[in-house]
């Protein structure tokens, strides 16, 4: 299945709450759906992708840039400037679905991600958030949370579930897509 335009959906939360761990969970299983995922990070500080003694190391040092490298089977860019989000999921138009891990003030649908009862207020500061992700010890907390509102619950541990939600909404998005053929 590919779709026209890649869903977009964002996992957000406070720092140490889980979010790689249970993104590394929700590309497993959009991977053996047979879905094309590509992520896309944030990092509130300056990160060092490549490292002393590489080649492109030693071009970023002499001044360039811009620095791709090339090989059968990957490639990558690193770039010393900041783009935005958009051009970014622009990148990956070929993939099925492009996942935000953070980017909270983002538009796209997200699933937050709850580490306790002082986290909550993020749920519901933040916009378009379709669901919230707990750790098995805070399920009945979230439960009675959130019980009158339209936020899903999953949890954090338990990938399928949410797996299966985004799959839904990747299915959507594409039946929502007038076929271009025609």
């Amino acid at each position: 299945m590919n779709t026209k335009q890649p869903y977009v959906c964002q996992i957000v939360g406070y720092k140490n709450t889980g979010k790689t761990t249970f993104l590394g969970g929700l590309i497993r299983y959009l991977r053996d759906s047979g879905l094309r995922v590509a992520v896309v990070k944030h990092d509130g500080h300056e990160f060092e992708m490549d490292h002393e003694g590489t080649d492109t190391y030693k071009h970023r040092q002499a001044g360039a840039e811009g620095v791709a490298i090339v090989s059968a089977g990957r490639t990558a860019i690193l770039e010393e400037q900041s783009r935005p989000v958009s051009g970014l999921i622009r990148h990956f138009q070929a993939y099925d679905c492009v996942l935000l891990e953070g980017f909270k003030q983002e538009h796209y649908p997200k699933l937050v991600m709850i580490r306790d009862s002082t986290d909550a207020h993020l749920a519901a500061t933040l916009s378009n958030v379709q669901g919230v992700a707990v750790w098995k010890h805070q399920m009945e907390w979230a439960q009675g949370h959130y019980s009158d509102k339209t936020i899903q619950i999953f949890a954090a541990n338990a990938n399928d579930q949410a797996g299966r939600w985004l799959m839904g909404q990747i299915q959507q998005q594409s039946e929502d897509v007038p076929d271009e053929r025609n």
